[in-house]
């Protein structure tokens, strides 16, 4: 029996970018805002593959990164982008953006004719860039990664892997979400082959959550909404509820999977009020609805089971949008 090997569902795509990282002896590395695992880990992979090919490398954020990823090779190797790095990197891979706006904030440190490589997964994602790899099927951005490295014969050496594997389970919920598929546990298991310990990653980056992470939830589940019939559920944080619960930005993310999973909600929110004011929100779906689209109409975007957007405060406003976008849509399921 012939042993079945995931493929690309865009090998032209993963062949154009593979060339691309080639012609360049120094890259700038970005992802977007708050990154996440999937964020971070195709960021490092994408560091470790650059190393393979004797390319020098650079990733660059704007912000303090979420301890829990620490475990990930080469973590400490990110840097904060600084005056120093302004106009100075000409050749950028962006990972996990679906949309430039997402690296906005290390933008300062790319040339005025920066050319950018493009990996991502989102559907929204309007493929920019003079190279783009973009598959809204694949499960996480280390999918695409990972087909990468196989394009410029990189050897997967438990390091890369487990880069890799950081993503894909992040982003597949632990092999829980719709998005995963025999591809992803075919790949999963090979990264396992290259020496991987699944507990090692899943515990910091899945399980584990700080003390004031826990009083966060506590007061945010206090006020939590649901409404329609049980198939929408809206939770909020505010600056006080930080304050109070002696909570960081990074404690918020995972929030809203709470709302979600209520066994009768369809649509979960978080609305998150940013220190400038302006309110986050993070949408979650289970089946149906298709949050993205519901995020667009707010200036954001992502994937169809989860999305994200900013829009003005204050927080009761930004809720007050945000239900009715809801409301029509679960109204239009019924009918």
């Amino acid at each position: 029996m012939t042993q079945w090997q995931p493929v690309p569902r865009d090998i032209d795509a993963i062949e154009r970018v593979s060339r691309a990282l080639e012609t360049a002896e120094s890259w700038l590395i970005v992802t977007h805002e708050r990154p996440d695992g999937d964020a971070l880990g195709s960021a490092l992979a994408m560091a470790h593959i650059l190393t393979a090919l004797g390319k020098e490398w650079t990733v660059l954020v704007d912000e303090k990164l979420p301890d829990r990823f620490q475990f990930l090779p080469l973590y400490d190797r990110i840097r904060r982008v600084d005056d120093a790095d302004v106009g100075r990197y000409h050749d950028v891979v962006a990972v996990d953006c679906a949309d430039e706006g997402r690296f906005a904030a290390v933008s300062r440190a790319m040339a005025t004719d920066a050319r950018v490589i493009n990996i991502d997964h989102h559907q929204t994602n309007p493929r920019y860039g003079a190279a783009a790899c973009v598959d809204a099927e694949a499960a996480a951005t280390c999918e695409l990664v990972y087909h990468v490295a196989l394009a410029l014969s990189v050897p997967l050496d438990v390091d890369l892997a487990t880069c890799l594997y950081t993503g894909i389970l992040t982003d597949t919920g632990g092999f829980s979400y719709p998005n995963t598929t025999r591809a992803v546990h075919q790949i999963a298991a090979e990264l396992l082959e290259c020496g991987v310990q699944p507990y090692d990653i899943a515990e910091p980056a899945l399980e584990a959550r700080s003390t004031s992470q826990m009083k966060l939830l506590q007061l945010a589940l206090r006020d939590m909404f649901i409404a329609h019939d049980g198939r929408y559920a809206f939770i909020s944080v505010n600056r006080e509820m930080l304050e109070e619960a002696g909570a960081t930005e990074d404690d918020v993310e995972g929030l809203v999977g709470f709302a979600r999973s209520i066994e009768t909600v369809e649509v979960g929110v978080l609305l998150r009020e940013r220190p400038d004011g302006r309110i986050k929100a993070s949408l979650r779906s289970k089946r149906r609805v298709d949050v993205a689209a519901i995020a667009q109409q707010f200036g954001g975007g992502g994937h169809a089971r989860a999305a994200g957007c900013v829009l003005d405060g204050p927080l009761t406003m930004a809720r007050q949008q945000i239900e009715a976008v809801v409301a029509s849509v679960l109204e239009a399921m019924c009918n």
